[in-house]
C-alpha cells in the first residue's frame, strides 16, 4: 500500500513571520509628506439611540406662551418711560420759551382808596343786623412784557377788614386787553353794599369791633380768568388772584369821605399757569 499526504489545516508560515513560498505584501504608500496613505474609516452608527416623538403637553405649551404678569410688566415699564419722555419735552419746551421770551406775570396797583361809607346798624327789636358801605378806588394795570399779551374777562372785587376777614364791599372791573408793554387805568372803581346786607350774630360782633378801631385795616382782592398769548401760543382761560394790602382808614363820620392810606401800593398777584393748557 502507498501512503497518502493530506495537506494542513492551515497553511505553514515561516519563523519571522512572512508567508510561505519567500512573498511579502507590497508596502502601503506613501504621500508626498511622507506619511502613509490610510483608507478612510467609516463609522456606522450601531448604536446611536432610535428618536421617539415625545406627546403632546399642555404644560410645556404654555410655558411657552408669556405670562400675564409680563405682559404688565412690559405695558407698565413702557407707559412710564412714555411718560417720562413727555414730561423731559415738556419741561425742555418750558426752559426754551421762558429762555428766549422770558414771560413775567401782571402788574397790578392801586394808588388810592377811598371810604365814603361804612354804617353797621342793629335793629332794637331783633338781633339782625345791616352793613351798608360805599369804597372808591383807582386800578392801574401793566403788562411788562415784550412778547406777552393779556386778555382779562371781568374782576370781581371784594374789600375785607383785615382783623375779622369779613367783607364790607363787593364790586366789578370790567374786562379788557392788555397789549406788549401796555398800561391800563380804572378810576372811581365803586365796591359797595348798598342793598343793606344782613349779617348774622357772631359777624355783626367781630365786625363791629373792627369799626370800632382808630383805624381799620383793609384788604382789596380781585378774582378774575385771563387769556395769554404769545406768538403763535395761546392758552386758555387761567384764574388770576390780585391781593392789595396794607391800607388803613379811619370810617367816615358824616358825609365826607376819608382816605385810606397805604405804605405799599402794589399789589400781589397770583397766577395759575399751566404748561398743558397751551395750545397751539
Amino acid at each position: 500500500m502507498t501512503d497518502r499526504v493530506f495537506p494542513a489545516s492551515k497553511p505553514a508560515t515561516a519563523t519571522n513571520g512572512a508567508p510561505p513560498g519567500g512573498t511579502l505584501p507590497p508596502p502601503p504608500s506613501v504621500n508626498g509628506n511622507g506619511t502613509a496613505n490610510q483608507k478612510p474609516q467609516v463609522y456606522i452608527p450601531s448604536n446611536r439611540p432610535v428618536y421617539r416623538p415625545q406627546p403632546y403637553s399642555r404644560h410645556h405649551h404654555h410655558q411657552s406662551r408669556p405670562s400675564c404678569r409680563r405682559v404688565c410688566c412690559c405695558c407698565c415699564f413702557w407707559s412710564i418711560l412714555i411718560f417720562l419722555i413727555l414730561a423731559l419735552m415738556a419741561s425742555i419746551a418750558a426752559t426754551a420759551v421762558y429762555v428766549i421770551y422770558h414771560p413775567r406775570p401782571p402788574l397790578f396797583s392801586v394808588p388810592s382808596l377811598r371810604i365814603s361809607r361804612v354804617n353797621l346798624t342793629t335793629s332794637s327789636d331783633t338781633s339782625v343786623s345791616h352793613l351798608s358801605s360805599f369804597f372808591n378806588f383807582t386800578l392801574i394795570s401793566v403788562n411788562p412784557n415784550q412778547h406777552l399779551t393779556f386778555s382779562y374777562d371781568h374782576f370781581a372785587v371784594t374789600v375785607k377788614s383785615v382783623k375779622s376777614n369779613e367783607m364790607l364791599a363787593n364790586g366789578t372791573v370790567p374786562a379788557f386787553f392788555s397789549g406788549n408793554g401796555n398800561k391800563t387805568s380804572f378810576r372811581s372803581v365803586i365796591a359797595t353794599s348798598t342793598s343793606a346786607r344782613e349779617l348774622d350774630p357772631d359777624e355783626a360782633r367781630r365786625l363791629k369791633t373792627d369799626l370800632t378801631r382808630a383805624r381799620v385795616g383793609l384788604e382789596i382782592e380781585m378774582r378774575t380768568k385771563v387769556k395769554m398769548e404769545m406768538g403763535k401760543l395761546k392758552s386758555e382761560g387761567v384764574e388770576i388772584k390780585v391781593t392789595c394790602q396794607g391800607f388803613e382808614g379811619t370810617v367816615p363820620k358824616g358825609k365826607v369821605p376819608t382816605v385810606a392810606t397805604s405804605k405799599q401800593t402794589k399789589c400781589k398777584s397770583d397766577l395759575s399757569l399751566k404748561v398743558w393748557k397751551w395750545s397751539l
